[in-house]
């Protein structure tokens, strides 16, 4: 890049909107007011690429609080651009890396060299409706946008690991025939790879390491588009959400506002660094970065200018992509106050929930970061959910962790806590004012074991990585079932298949908004590795040519998925935030009230949940067996259930629709009425569909 001629107007700019706009009133033809919010800077340029091709630059002549802004002529729609402090040297001349715009709608990589690129944001949305899915219905499935269809055989290969492909009728008839509801994309902001992974020959696969808030991630486009520029990139962004949006599907994008890809103070600056290093990022009292989210920056919300950039950018995405929500990583470092502890009512969730555009989107967050008081799980406020680590963690000890120590002839934990889970894990949210549907319930995520692997593996296997197995985490709460890895012994498979479905049914059963991991329902493996963060290859890719056992776990999951959507349309639309809309209702082997030395006794592990409403068509009844050995139940008495007072004295009938035991699955469709005995076979969860005679 070469310094060219000055090309700005001497007529009055704005400081707002940030960025680069076009077409306001008094902008001559070819004119655009430029706004920078750069407090580090006494003064700054714009260097860009003219309607020849020829960079010029500009100096931005007026500053208004720390905005940069003037009015400046010949940067066009498709130009690259970057920003530098006036009067100071160009890096190699204006070959090296410069400023890039905050609020840059596209960043163009010329070898990794980043510009800004100034778009034209006009898309035709025409008949684009949002899904609005009510919270109560919402099932999230957790993909990776490459990953998802790169290696499906039915996607034409130009289109494979692509946002087309993610939008290719194939794909849209798989997530509509599983079942679920809203798919939640992981990092689509454009984003870099971190330097440690570069020496290694590796990527930032999972996209953790925002450049630019504003751009998609160009690398996911189809080859046709990238050649086509970046407005064809964000015109396949578009068109991938209105595709998914005809298709009833919602878009929720993983997004990473708690840092910067500029990491530490000794790394690369790209932008918020030159532009106002001590404004932008949280320091301490010594002007080092504070890091609560071990990449080595982050960013200061308590700023009303970095606020602002959030702000904006999310409601950029609502606006110009119609996005449906988002997740928020590491969302406790960007409700830190100034003193860096939580705050339920910080600046940024109270904006979120009196901004009309972003109040009425999906808002989950990922409670949690790594400085001391970064568990925050029920902790945010009405308008939010939360990922639930405790779900997590609770499910897999009651199906895993237990079943191990049982093998070894250790007891068990009791299902008490399991029960709590099942049931909403109101002992986690009610704090906060919110129900059940505050809890994204999710056994894995992106990070840490698949289900697979989960029954698969007792020790994470991260050699690839190349840090010599030292990342990730080592406590999995996993279960090998006594083989680590793969196996040809059947007894060993059928034992992990089960547990498998185990896991699944009780996310789906559960109450709360359920998380399936995009591989999860087809037995995905990722051979042991619990971090494949920088693993784009065949690893983390999702293999759609299936064996048996994960043809089955499809079918499992697409049945369980059509079980709680069947079982949700027969409640009242109120169920399950009101009390007096919805019941649940714990039951004992003898199919009478569960007591409170049931309750606390830890070698108790089989119970009943009856679960429905008084003004609801079905109840549905889920019981589960802990133990290794079937056990001989008896369904709830007629007595029982009157004695609750919501039910009336009549026998009940209860349709076995789905057990996560192999061989009592054949007896699908078997009938038993209330106060009958029943088996439930060992290691298992069944669920019956329960009515009163003459209802239907």
């Amino acid at each position: 890049m070469l310094r060219g001629r000055e090309n700005r107007s001497s007529r009055p700019s704005k400081p707002s909107p940030l960025g680069v706009s076009a077409g306001a009133a008094g902008l001559a033809p070819g004119e655009v007011n430029v706004a920078v919010f750069a407090p580090g800077a006494d003064a700054l340029d714009i260097h860009f690429e003219d309607a020849d091709g020829r960079w010029a630059s500009a100096l931005l002549p007026e500053l208004t609080d720390g905005v940069h802004h003037g009015i400046v002529r010949g940067l066009l729609p498709g130009s690259r651009y970057a920003l530098w402090p006036h009067g100071e040297a160009l890096p190699d001349g204006g070959a090296g890396q410069l400023l890039l715009d905050p609020y840059g709608r596209a960043i163009d990589d010329d070898g990794g060299i980043f510009r800004s690129v100034h778009l034209d944001a006009g898309f035709d949305w025409a008949g684009d409706t949002p899904p609005d899915v009510p919270w109560r219905d919402t099932v999230v499935y957790e993909c990776h946008v490459k990953g998802q269809t790169k290696l499906h055989p039915q996607i034409p290969e130009e289109l494979r690991g692509t946002y087309a492909g993610l939008a290719h009728p194939v794909m849209l008839e798989y997530f509509k025939n599983l079942g679920i509801t809203s798919v939640q994309l992981l990092p689509v902001h454009f984003h870099i790879d971190e330097p440690h992974l570069q020496e290694l020959g590796l990527s930032n696969y999972w996209g953790y390491n925002t450049l630019g808030f504003f751009a998609p991630h160009a690398r996911y486009a189809t080859r046709a588009a990238r050649a086509a520029g970046p407005k064809a990139v964000q015109d396949e962004f578009k068109s991938m959400v209105k595709s998914l949006h005809e298709a009833g599907l919602e878009v929720i994008l993983d997004v990473v506002y708690n840092h910067t890809a500029e990491g530490g103070k000794h790394q690369q600056t790209y932008s918020f660094r030159g532009l106002g290093d001590e404004t932008y990022y949280r320091h301490d009292g010594h002007g080092n970065y504070l890091d609560t989210t071990g990449c080595g920056n982050t960013l200061d919300l308590n700023e009303p200018q970095v606020l602002a950039l959030v702000l904006d950018s999310l409601r950029y995405w609502v606006q110009e992509f119609h996005i449906d929500g988002f997740r928020f990583d590491l969302a406790v470092s960007l409700c830190r106050d100034q003193d860096g502890h939580f705050n339920p009512r910080h600046p940024f969730l109270r904006a979120t929930a009196e901004d009309p555009t972003l109040s009425r989107v999906k808002l989950i967050s990922e409670p949690w970061d790594v400085a001391p008081g970064g568990w925050q799980t029920g902790n945010f406020p009405a308008g939010w959910a939360d990922w639930n680590d405790r779900f997590r963690d609770t499910v897999r000890d009651f199906w895993l962790g237990d079943q191990h120590a049982i093998s070894q002839g250790m007891p068990g934990g009791s299902v008490a806590r399991l029960a709590s889970r099942l049931a909403g894990s109101a002992d986690v949210f009610a704090g906060s004012g919110r129900s059940s549907l505050a809890s994204v319930n999710f056994i894995t995520a992106h990070d840490g074991f698949t289900l697979a692997d989960l029954t698969s593996y007792d020790r994470k296997h991260n050699e690839d990585n190349g840090e010599e197995n030292r990342d990730g985490t080592n406590h999995n709460r996993s279960y090998n079932h006594g083989v680590e890895g793969p196996t040809g012994d059947a007894a060993v498979l059928d034992a992990r298949a089960r547990s498998a479905r185990n896991l699944m049914a009780t996310l789906l059963l559960s109450l709360g908004v359920p998380m399936i991991t995009a591989g999860d329902e087809l037995g995905k493996t990722q051979h042991g590795n619990n971090n494949a963060y920088c693993q784009d290859n065949e690893l983390s890719w999702l293999n759609w040519v299936l064996d048996d056992r994960q043809e089955q776990m499809f079918k499992i999951t697409r049945r369980l998925l059509r079980i709680r959507q069947s079982f949700l349309t027969s409640q009242p639309r109120s169920y399950p935030t009101r009390e007096q809309s919805s019941y649940l209702l714990w039951f004992n082997e003898a199919g009478e009230p569960m007591t409170q030395e049931q309750w606390t006794d830890p070698g108790s592990r089989t119970v009943q949940l009856l679960m429905g409403s008084p003004d609801g068509v079905i109840d549905g009844l889920v019981v589960i067996n802990g133990r290794c050995e079937p056990r001989k139940i008896t369904m709830p008495s007629a007595g029982a259930l009157k004695d609750f007072g919501i039910l009336d004295g009549n026998n009940r009938m209860f349709e076995l629709v789905l057990t996560t035991s192999k061989l009592d699955d054949q007896r699908r469709g078997a009938k038993v009425r209330s106060g009958e005995r029943e088996i439930i076979g060992a290691d298992a969860l069944s669920v019956y569909r329960a009515w009163l005679p003459g209802e239907n």
